[in-house]
């Protein structure tokens, strides 16, 4: 009997060695094998997507590109996919409220990853807490997308020039605008054999010195007046350079100001011409009665108007004038026949 327990006790022992043995070696393979390092240094996380894309439990979370972390578990919540994580400890302080969760991927075509944006905003998120869920930029579904999109349009393009559609469509399609074109072409290489050639006034500039040392002589001739005119020569070098004439004409400005600003208070004679709605009737009124007056005139009425109208009335004015005229010349001819006084004593 002694002898068997000290077999069983013997076995016992190998038995827990062996299962310490086999314990501390998984902790070894799940500490060196992943990131993630032991159970009690990790904490959950939990997203939601609408599209996994393919992610599996397992798949690499990351911190700014970093792999912090393992994919726990996938599952449906409603039409959404909830994604639980397990994360280092110590990204808490980079794991924020203000950070986003998105699915990436290891390469161009690699498997899908979960990235989240480390942040320095907002608080720290506790354990199992939700971090909103982003689009990451540039996926290959964005490129192709985009890529798409651009064949799209191009093949738009193509089509619109094939129907002659825009300028460059009517420039591939219609005859009259090529035709129009190469005449255009035709005119400009005439004007360009034309300058070569010296016709024409620009021809002459470009192949006659004595044109050229003409205007460079008229550009000598502007640079010394221009100069002169900035040394206050002359009338108008004055009017750029005199100070006395600048202020001159300031205080003209002024005047003038003034002069407009009594107008509009309504000062002086041409003030209340302008400003005094008294004056303003009464040269309307008086206005009126000129049109009437003309008007009688124009229509006869009146002494004047008759004047002006009655020919007969003319006629005979001018008769009766011409006699007296006559009257007049024969009294100075003989005054004693029209002038006779006598003089009688009572």
């Amino acid at each position: 009997m002694p002898k068997t327990r000290s077999l069983a006790w013997s076995e016992l022992k190998i038995g827990i060695v062996a299962a310490i043995a086999v314990g501390l070696t998984s902790l070894l393979v799940v500490s060196v094998g992943g990131t993630g390092g032991f159970p009690w240094q990790q904490y959950e996380l939990k997203t939601r997507f609408a599209n996994v894309q393919g992610l599996k439990t397992g798949a690499v979370v990351r911190v700014a590109g970093v792999e912090v972390g393992k994919v726990d578990e996938i599952k449906f919540v409603g039409s959404e996919v909830e994604v639980d994580l397990k994360v280092n400890k110590d990204q808490r302080e980079r794991i924020r409220t203000e950070s986003r969760a998105s699915i990436g991927s290891l390469s161009l075509l690699g498997e899908p990853v979960i990235d989240i944006t480390p942040t320095t905003q907002g608080t720290p998120l506790e354990d199992g807490a939700f971090i909103p869920s982003g689009r990451a930029q540039g996926q290959l579904s964005d490129v192709a997308s985009s890529a798409t999109e651009s064949l799209v349009q191009a093949t738009a393009l193509l089509r619109d020039i094939q129907a002659g559609k825009g300028t460059v469509g009517k420039l591939f399609s219609d005859d009259q605008l090529y035709k129009e074109i190469t005449a255009f072409v035709d005119a400009a290489e005439g004007v360009t054999n034309n300058l070569r050639k010296g016709d024409g006034t620009l021809g002459r500039l470009i192949r006659d010195p004595a044109a050229y040392e003409r205007l460079s002589t008229s550009l000598d001739n502007l640079q010394v007046i221009t100069k002169r005119i900035n040394s206050g020569e002359g009338s108008l070098g004055q009017l750029v350079n005199d100070d006395a004439l600048a202020k001159s004409l300031t205080s003209a400005t002024g005047n003038i100001d003034q002069i407009t600003a009594n107008l509009k208070k309504g000062e002086g004679t041409a003030g209340k011409l302008l400003t005094d709605q008294e004056l303003y009737d009464r040269f309307n009124a008086l206005a009126g009665r000129v049109d009437k007056v003309l008007s009688d005139l124009q229509s006869g009425e009146g002494t004047a108007g008759r004047l002006l109208q009655d020919k007969q009335l003319y006629e005979n004015m001018s008769a009766a004038v011409g006699e007296l005229r006559a009257l007049l010349g024969d009294i100075r001819k003989d005054p004693k026949k029209y002038l006779n006084v006598r003089v009688s004593i009572f």
